[in-house]
């Protein structure tokens, strides 16, 4: 069976029966895929709460679903806060995407000292879109959150991961030897900006319990860092072992 079209929609929508789709999942719907009455779609809360059903009416404003199916859906990565330094120009808009990809399961800008990028006013809407179409795409059943950028210390006061790394080039060992063998109940990985932390930030990272990793000899962009070590804890302590498609519970007619 072809895989159904997934679309993420508002929590509150997939209470009643028939299902009311507007807004962006509407406009991906009618005018990118030009979707008809007829077809079934799978509609996602963003909180593993499932949805198969069959559209109804297609309008301008709102289309209609009748639910054939309903059901929880888990998933299993590491569970990973990034926390990354606001890197210049979009590449953020890069780490929200192949993070999401990657299984990251929150997202904390941070804004530093030394960072070249400066908060712009609305930038979250376009990175919640980004978040969101990548799960979308890449079949996650739910949605990494995205908290507001933040200055260093404030981000560092709301980490409670057991597991604290920040990725440093002057750090004292790799990053393998600072993971254990058993999985942690969580991760905070911090990835500084392209100038390096200063002084008076590695101190306060430092009091914060992070321990410096690196990453070997070859030094990677903001960008590139946090990518690649979200995909060796990915490796270790994730999912990536689990079969396509992930496990499904609670399945209930509609």
């Amino acid at each position: 069976m072809a895989e159904l079209h997934r679309f993420f929609v508002p929590a509150d929508s997939l209470v009643d029966d028939p299902v009311t789709i507007s807004g962006e999942p509407l406009h991906h719907l009618r005018a990118v895929l030009r979707l008809g009455p007829g077809t079934e779609v799978l509609l996602l809360d963003g909180a593993g709460n499932c949805c198969r059903a069959r559209l109804e009416t297609v309008g301008r404003d709102r289309a209609t679903a009748t639910v054939i199916a309903r059901w929880i859906e888990e998933e299993h990565p590491c569970p990973l806060r990034l926390l990354q330094a606001l890197p210049k120009g979009d590449k953020f808009e890069l780490v929200l995407q192949k993070g999401t990809e990657l299984g990251v399961t929150f997202f904390q800008p941070v804004l530093s000292g030394r960072a070249v990028s400066r908060p712009e006013t609305g930038r979250m809407p376009r990175w919640e879109r980004i978040v969101t179409e990548a799960a979308r795409q890449s079949r996650r059943p739910r949605l990494p959150q995205l908290a507001p950028l933040l200055p260093l210390s404030a981000a560092l006061a709301t980490v409670s991961e057991p597991l604290k790394l920040v990725l440093w080039e002057k750090g004292a060992r790799p990053l393998a030897e600072a993971l254990p063998v058993q999985p942690p109940a969580g991760v905070a990985l911090l990835v500084g900006p392209e100038g390096g932390f200063d002084d008076d930030e590695v101190a306060v990272v430092a009091a914060a319990g992070f321990v410096p990793v690196h990453l070997g000899p070859r030094i990677l962009r903001t960008e590139t860092a946090g990518l690649a070590a979200a995909a060796v804890l990915q490796y270790l302590y994730g999912d990536w072992g689990q079969m396509a498609g992930g496990p499904t519970v609670g399945t209930t007619g509609g």
